[in-house]
Parts: C-alpha cells; sequence; structure tokens
C-alpha cells in the first residue's frame, strides 16, 4: 500500500475532533486509507460501506446503532448516499462529545454536502484526499509515468499506458452518467462529457464563461452551474487571482484546470508518452500537473493563487499565508528557463516576494539571490523551506 501523507493529519484530527470528514473524487484512495486507522487508533474501528445494501440495513436505526457503539471509531464511507444521517451525528456527538467518533469519507466537496455542513458546524473538520502526488509514489514510477497517467491509483499503477487510458475513460464514463446526476446536476450525460471536452481546450487558461455558452449553445448560468458541480465534484479547479491591495488593473478571471493530468490526457485522446510530446497542449498540461502537484502539498493555511495584470505582468502561482503573497512560482517545459520582464515586475508587485521556477529535470541552481530553479524531483524541499 502506498503510504499517504493526509494520514498524520487524519490521524492528528481525530484526536481532537468528534468528526472528521476525508474528501476527494472517487477512486482516490478514500476508502483505502480510512480502512488503514484499525490498529493505529486506540478504539475498535466499525466500517460501513453506504453503498452497500447490507452496510445500510445496519443503520436502520441508526441512532441506536451510534450509541451502541459510543466509545468505538465508526467509518461511514460515501456518506453523502444517506445525507439523512448528519442530524443523527450531530444528536450522537452531543450527548457524548468526545474525540475521534466518526470518519466519514465521501465524493462530494462540503459544498454539496449541506447537511453536514449546518448539523456538524463546529463537530467536524474537512480534509481532502488528493491524487497521489509525485512525492508519494517517486520510489515506484518516474514522474514521466506520473504526469502522462495523473495520480488515481489504479490507472497509475496499470501495466500498460494503454490500459491506464482506458480506465480513465471508464471512470469519467461513470462520474458522467451516475454520479454526477446522484450528486444533483440535471444535465444529459452527453452534454457533461462535451463540456468535459471543450475544457480540454481551456485547462491552464483563463476561464470565458461567455465563450463556453456559445460552443455548447446553452445560458452562461448553466455552464456556471455545471462548473460548480464539476468543481465540487473534484474534477476541475477555478483557480483565482490574487488582488490584495494591487493598485493595477488585475484579470478577474479565475484560470481553470482539470485536476488530474490523466484525466487531461484520456480527454484529448493522449495515451502514450509520444502522443503527449507532439501534442498542442504539451505545455498547458504541464503547467496543469506541476499545480496539481504543489497544491496536493500545501497545508491548510497556505492559499494557491494566480497572477496577471492587463500589461502583461504575471506568475503561474502565488502562494499565500494569511493576507501576504510568501512565494511566486513559475513554471517551465523548459532545461534552460527563461523569465520574462513580467515575471520580474510580478514579484516587485507583490513585495518583493521570492520566485521558485519549476523545471521537469533541470537541476537545482539560482539565478540571482531572490530566483530559485528546481527540478521536480526536488520540489517538496523547497516548498518546505518556504512553509515551514
Amino acid at each position: 500500500m502506498i503510504q499517504r501523507n493526509l494520514l498524520s493529519e487524519l490521524l492528528e484530527q481525530l484526536g481532537d475532533r468528534p468528526a472528521v470528514a476525508v474528501l476527494g473524487p472517487r477512486q482516490v484512495g478514500k476508502t483505502t486509507l480510512v480502512k488503514t486507522l484499525e490498529g493505529l487508533v486506540p478504539k475498535q474501528v466499525f466500517y460501513l460501506d453506504l453503498e452497500s445494501p447490507q452496510d445500510r440495513n445496519r443503520l436502520q436505526d441508526a441512532e441506536l446503532y451510534f450509541s451502541e457503539r459510543q466509545d468505538a471509531l465508526i467509518v461511514l464511507d460515501e456518506v453523502q448516499r444517506m445525507p439523512e444521517l448528519f442530524p443523527l451525528l450531530r444528536s450522537s456527538i452531543d450527548r457524548h462529545r468526545v474525540a475521534g467518533r466518526f470518519v466519514l469519507s465521501g465524493s462530494a466537496s462540503p459544498a454539496l454536502l449541506q447537511q453536514s455542513s449546518e448539523s456538524l458546524a463546529g463537530r467536524i473538520t474537512y480534509l481532502e484526499l488528493q491524487p497521489l502526488h509525485w512525492g508519494e509514489v517517486k520510489g515506484l514510477v518516474g514522474w514521466q509515468q506520473h504526469w502522462l497517467r495523473g495520480g488515481f491509483p489504479e490507472m497509475l499503477l496499470a501495466d500498460a499506458d494503454k490500459t491506464a487510458s482506458r480506465r480513465m475513460n471508464d471512470f469519467i464514463t461513470t462520474y458522467v452518467e451516475r454520479d454526477l446526476p446522484m450528486l444533483g446536476l440535471a444535465a444529459s450525460p452527453h452534454t457533461v462529457r462535451n463540456l468535459l471536452s471543450i475544457l480540454v481546450g481551456v485547462h491552464a487558461n483563463l476561464l470565458n464563461a461567455s465563450e463556453l455558452s456559445r460552443s455548447l449553445g446553452m445560458s452562461v448560468t448553466s455552464v456556471l452551474r455545471y462548473l460548480d458541480f464539476l468543481e465540487n465534484a473534484f474534477l476541475i479547479r477555478r483557480l483565482q487571482p490574487w488582488h490584495l491591495n494591487i493598485k493595477k488593473r488585475i484579470v478577474k478571471s479565475p484560470k481553470l484546470f482539470l485536476r488530474d493530468s490523466g484525466m487531461l490526457h484520456a480527454l484529448a485522446a493522449l495515451a502514450d508518452a509520444e502522443a503527449l510530446a507532439g501534442s498542442l497542449w504539451l505545455g498547458a498540461s504541464w503547467e496543469g500537473y506541476v499545480v496539481q502537484q504543489i497544491i496536493a502539498r500545501l497545508d491548510y493555511d497556505v492559499r494557491p493563487y494566480f497572477y496577471r495584470t492587463a500589461d502583461g505582468s504575471e506568475l503561474d502561482l502565488v502562494l499565500v499565508r494569511g493576507v501576504a503573497p510568501v512565494l511566486g512560482i513559475e513554471i517551465k517545459y523548459s532545461n534552460v528557463p527563461k523569465l520574462s520582464q513580467g515575471n520580474h515586475i510580478a514579484a516587485q508587485d507583490l513585495g518583493g516576494i521570492p520566485l521558485l521556477v519549476v523545471t521537469p529535470s533541470a537541476g537545482d541552481y539560482k539565478l540571482s539571490q531572490d530566483i530559485q530553479i528546481c527540478e521536480l524531483q526536488s520540489l517538496n524541499e523547497h516548498l518546505r523551506g518556504y512553509f515551514l
């Protein structure tokens, strides 16, 4: 089993909160993670899969089930299947409020689990399990394979690239035809699949909802609603621009990314490294891949943004703690990276922050006192240097 970095934080939160929710897309490894808790926590662990009729039957009288196991840890997997449990969880916690009573896992964000947000406020903390990032698997696969196939375990560890691509296409079909409608998206699978295909061309670029609406022949309101569902199901990311206290004309549209590079490549029919190397999406794919690797490793109090002004000053990522930009990041698919004047101006706009330039394999060296070149292999060490 691959050791997930989130495990230590999950154990820490179980020692502090009555309930912890582990959220993330399907097949990202949530079930495997929560099942490892047995033997790691000083309690008996009861695991219930709420997609299993047999396990759902155990909760016919959920209040009694919870009260009889109030000194144990109860794991409720795919909790979005039974939202009616949330008020019962609240009353059970309030009657016996101790740390580590419940772990909830689900394939929907807190925005879609409204009952949990309303009923368990002050009683629950949310953790997101991202697809496997490079730091978790670099002893198992090369970064080129990780980039091509993405971070979903079944795809990443497939015997062949073609198998990985086929599995990802099956995964997308299941999400479009079953999971998104279950979460409340009232759109035909054909429309959603078309939208995902169009988003390949938007990946790593500014989002223009009006252009998307014209391409799909639907209203801007509908497009934005569909994007909300895709984001809340952890399939896309809308990276917001940083603008606090900047007296310039700032771009206000978010940048859009398909979160997993393997999903991007499957939608673009890039089934192997050779197809990727010759594609029009090579640079955008690399940028999205590195953005995901960085965001997957950030502490809870560090927020990612991008920076762009109307006059061309820009940075691919700005990492902010509180209200203070700490680090600017430029992502280059080149081992001879060059920064633009706009990159330098952006760093000065943001208070003279240091810049980290991420390359595939250029090695580590300084361009100047405040500009560090690094390669993917050493990315985590450099991020720790700024955020420890």
